[in-house]
This record gives C-alpha cells, sequence and structure tokens, in this order.
C-alpha cells in the first residue's frame, strides 16, 4: 500500500527527469469521477492514488487546483468542514487523486471526527492502491492536537504520509522557518513519514513544481489506469 519511507538521494539528472515528468503529469486532462460517503462506494481499485487530508479549511482544494492548473476542479468551500466524502479525480489515466475530508472543525474536544475514525481509517488501511497521503499543514499556525492524531492514525494503518506545508505567502520569512523546524521534528517521530517536507504557495506558486515532481515519481514504471467508472453518485 505505502511507498517505502526512505529513499536514496537521486542524482541531479534524474531531478530534471521528475520535474519535467510532474510538469507533463499535471498537464494532462483531470476530471471528477466518483464520490464515496461508505466503504461499500469506493470504486474498483485500479491504478495508483494520491489523496489529499489536512485539516479543514488548510488550504487543500486550492492546492488541487493549484497542482491541476484549473482553477475549480476541487471545489473551494467558505464552510469550513463541508466536504464529508471521499471525491476522486482522474489525472490523465496515470494517477487518481482523492480529495478527503477535512478534519478537526467544531470539535476542539476530539482529536478527530467521527467520520476520520470509521471510513477515513477503512480506506487508508484497506486500499491496496494507495501509494502516499500528502498531509497538508497550514503554515499560519501550530501544529494541532488532530495534526497529530492524524499522523499517528496513518503509523498505524501503515501508510506514508507526506506533510505540506501551505499558505507559506501569508508567513513572515522567521515564522516559515520556525513552521518548517516544526515540521521536520514531527516527521523523525513518525516510522510511515516520508522525509521530504515541502512548502508551498497555491497563491504564489511556491513549491507546486516540487510538490508535482515528488507525486510524480509514484507513477513511474505504473501502467495507464483502467477506465474510470461512469455512474457518479454524488458531485463534489
Amino acid at each position: 500500500m505505502a511507498d517505502h519511507a526512505q529513499h536514496p538521494p537521486r542524482p541531479a539528472e534524474d531531478g530534471a527527469h521528475l520535474i519535467e515528468l510532474g510538469r507533463a503529469l499535471f498537464a494532462g486532462d483531470c476530471r471528477f469521477f466518483h464520490a464515496a460517503q461508505r466503504l461499500d462506494q469506493l470504486p474498483p481499485p485500479g491504478g495508483p492514488e494520491i489523496a489529499f487530508a489536512g485539516r479543514s479549511n488548510v488550504g487543500k482544494s486550492s492546492l488541487v487546483n493549484a497542482l491541476t492548473g484549473r482553477r475549480a476542479l476541487a471545489r473551494i468551500s467558505g464552510q469550513p468542514g463541508r466536504t464529508r466524502q471521499l471525491n476522486f479525480f482522474d489525472l490523465g489515466g496515470s494517477l487518481v487523486l482523492v480529495d478527503m475530508p477535512g478534519y478537526g472543525y467544531a470539535q476542539a474536544g476530539r482529536a478527530i471526527k467521527a467520520d476520520w475514525q470509521g471510513l477515513m481509517f477503512d480506506y487508508l488501511r484497506g486500499r491496496p492502491t494507495l501509494r502516499r497521503v500528502v498531509l497538508l499543514l497550514d503554515s499560519r499556525i501550530e501544529l494541532k492536537a488532530s495534526d497529530r492524531a492524524v499522523m499517528e492514525l496513518l503509523d498505524q494503518a501503515a501508510v506514508t504520509f507526506q506533510l505540506v506545508l501551505t499558505k507559506a505567502d501569508g508567513v513572515a520569512a522567521s515564522a516559515l522557518v520556525r513552521k518548517q523546524a516544526e515540521a521536520a521534528d514531527a516527521v523523525r517521530g513518525h516510522p510511515a513519514a516520508f522525509p521530504l517536507v515541502l512548502t508551498t504557495s497555491s497563491q504564489s506558486g511556491a513549491g507546486i513544481e516540487a510538490l508535482r515532481s515528488s507525486l510524480a515519481e509514484l507513477t513511474e514504471g505504473e501502467g495507464a489506469l483502467p477506465p474510470s467508472p461512469t455512474h457518479q453518485r454524488q458531485s463534489p
């Protein structure tokens, strides 16, 4: 299910190859094809999947839109915590992007919402095609108890996750350095964590190329995806 948490350094020419691979991959057609609110609604496993997770209002939809170069692929809600389902997007027949519900909003007394203890965990631990979870952290605020709880959940599910800082354009340079150090320290405490922490801004485009490259590496050696299911239970 998970890719290995440790990778040897890649030569510079491999880095250039991955940048181009990422650019070409995310320039391809990307379309919504499925939504699930229950485990029995999940589409059949196909090609590699990358899931995006994070606290409500962390900028997840904005990041997915920035990665794919589309303004409204993943809808941006002004109401945090509104997305309550798994939304699946087919990226050029090579990768499936999964938009997961936000967590940690309006339930300060609980580390994670009940749906994250049910459908989300069942999806994470039982999905053979899930290659990585991109776990987003808001650069402007400190690491929350709910973030740490989800990292523990991902360790338990044995799913590799990569920390990605969002909204870096809204943080002073010194504060951003502290946030990056905090994220790097968190990575060292989790066996399922991918070692590379990335910093991004959907507004300025900072870090988008690097994240595309990191995710594109997971498609190498993979064949094209089977055709996506044509039925749509719910729109995103």
